[in-house]
């Protein structure tokens, strides 16, 4: 278990982050977004995994502008919850929460002394892509079933840095229809897609899915091993 820490954002906005140092020099550093349950007890151990594997991982609260100390489990009221709070994130003025996200990198950068990657979930996975394509300070992103993210409006945008993007094919909230678009306007971002559920990589949801997961994980740390590499 790691310690929280206070990150503070461009307009001033003091954001905690959960932070999981690595055993002896960083390698590089990996951002962590929050699915719509906050920083809960599943993407602390997200932020461990990775710190196991030598990177500084951190992790911000991206519902903090909203509601501070946020951490759901995943019953239907705990979705409800999640998505009253996402949209509430989403209609912030501004830069609203990206900052936050800017703010994270720009710490971890720094923590690390190495490169900065950055993994999202869920509505993390919609955050992590437009990180990707709109902020600076990034080697590589790797958005997970990121909802939202083969909208319209999303597939125009142009990322900035290698992505690597997973999917699950029974995903409701993401059709396969839209996967293959995404796919389609980005031949550049590595697209995998997986015979699973929405929410495959957590271990905490009726949805997880072993097997997927595992090979999901397999070939990110992969991916930032040869993006973050010095």
């Amino acid at each position: 278990m790691g310690p929280f820490i206070n990150l503070k954002s461009a307009d001033g906005f003091v954001v905690p982050a959960y932070l999981a140092q690595p055993q002896g020099k960083p390698r590089a550093a990996v951002v962590v977004v929050q699915e719509i349950f906050g920083v809960n007890s599943h993407i602390r151990a997200v932020a461990d995994g990775y710190a196991a594997q030598g990177y500084l991982a951190l992790a911000p609260a991206t519902f903090e502008r909203i509601k501070p100390g946020v951490e759901l489990g995943y019953t239907e009221a705990d979705m409800t919850a999640g998505f009253e709070l996402k949209t509430a994130v989403a209609a912030l003025p501004g830069a609203g929460v990206l900052q936050d996200l800017q703010a994270a990198i720009d710490h971890a950068a720094q923590a690390s002394g190495g490169k900065v990657g950055i993994v999202g979930f869920c509505w993390g996975g919609l955050l992590t892509w437009r990180a990707a394509c709109m902020l600076s300070g990034l080697s590589a992103a790797v958005p997970y079933y990121g909802g939202g993210i083969t909208a319209e409006e999303e597939i125009a945008r142009q990322p900035q840095c290698p992505v690597m993007a997973h999917f699950g094919d029974q995903d409701h909230w993401i059709p396969m229809e839209g996967i293959e678009a995404f796919r389609k306007a980005h031949p550049e971002v590595q697209v995998h897609v997986y015979p699973a559920n929405h929410g495959f990589n957590c271990d905490q949801r009726g949805s997880y899915n072993e097997a997927a997961a595992t090979l999901a994980r397999e070939r990110s740390l992969a991916f930032f091993g040869q993006q973050l590499a010095p």
